[in-house]
């Protein structure tokens, strides 16, 4: 690496191993229940309902589609970039180790860059949010508020159980973000266009 990107590194690690350095017996349950993609699912269904019932059942279903294909679209561009960049998990870091690093969950694969939680998580979160912001009917600010600071925190608790980097959850977010903007805004596009009455 240049030394640009080892004195970011070098960062990189120092921030992961503060913000990790936050735990107790219940903060570790509490990030362990987060960082668990299991337990979401029924928040999941919630929110696919509720985009059905204020967006009409034909708007609603291809709000469901396009958040599935984001979702999908932000763990395939992890997985290609995980084993491309091959940047290990702190879990591995024999560094991060000595340092000090709290692991709360098995290590699972060696790479880590970028966290496909934290995509997954703002790509839902800025999908569902431009699907519900294009029923000018309702506010939905509270909706907005609350799921980036879901997707934050779940973000925060790959760090906390040992499994990601500060900036492998940021640029997860960045990518999340992009993917969920742009896969709306092109479904709603589409939608106009095929589907005007029902738009």
């Amino acid at each position: 690496m240049t030394p640009f990107w080892n004195i970011l590194h070098s960062w990189d690690q120092s921030l992961t191993l503060f913000i990790n350095s936050f735990h107790s017996a219940a903060t570790d349950q509490v990030m362990m229940f987060l960082s668990d993609r299991a337990v979401w699912f029924p928040l999941y269904a919630i929110i696919a309902f509720f985009l059905v019932k204020r967006l009409g059942w034909k708007k609603g279903c291809a709000a469901i589609l396009c958040v599935a294909l984001c979702l999908l679209a932000c763990d395939q561009t992890s997985n290609l970039l995980k084993y491309s960049v091959a940047r290990l998990r702190p879990c591995y870091s024999e560094p991060m180790i000595r340092g000090g690093l709290h692991v709360l969950e098995n290590r699972g694969s060696f790479y880590g860059f970028f966290s496909a939680h934290a995509a997954n998580a703002f790509g839902f979160a800025m999908c569902t949010s431009v699907f519900l912001k294009s029923d000018k009917a309702h506010d939905y600010r509270w909706y907005v508020i609350f799921a980036f600071i879901w997707a934050a925190l779940i973000s925060i608790s790959r760090m906390f159980v040992g499994k990601h980097y500060f900036g492998d959850i940021t640029a997860g977010a960045f990518v999340g973000c992009a993917w969920g903007a742009l896969m709306a805004a092109a479904t709603l596009w589409l939608f106009v266009r095929f589907c005007p009455k029902a738009s």
